[in-house]
């Protein structure tokens, strides 16, 4: 399952998966572009290893990056509650 985590002014869309049983959760980038349909990224978190990269560039890639790196411990903890809707938290 992934969970709606943040849209960027962009229009590039950040989903992320449940935590899986070795700790792990994918952060997922997409965003459409009418040339290509649509450029994605996948991060995997706590490690922040990137994957399956499609069309993005080395400087969106590194805007992502401190996105997620100033997020990831929400992007965790929402993992493990069932996303951002379902955080007793917030």
């Amino acid at each position: 399952m992934m969970y709606p985590f943040l849209t960027l002014d962009d229009e590039t869309e950040i989903v992320h998966s449940e935590m899986r049983p070795d700790g792990t959760v994918k952060v997922y980038m997409e965003r459409p572009d009418e040339k290509d349909g649509f450029h994605h990224a996948a991060c995997y978190l706590p490690d922040y290893r990137w994957e399956d990269i499609f069309g993005f560039s080395k400087g969106e890639l590194s805007r992502f990056q401190e996105v997620i790196e100033s997020t990831a411990h929400l992007i965790l903890q929402f993992s493990k509650e069932g996303g951002f809707e379902d955080a007793a938290s917030f």
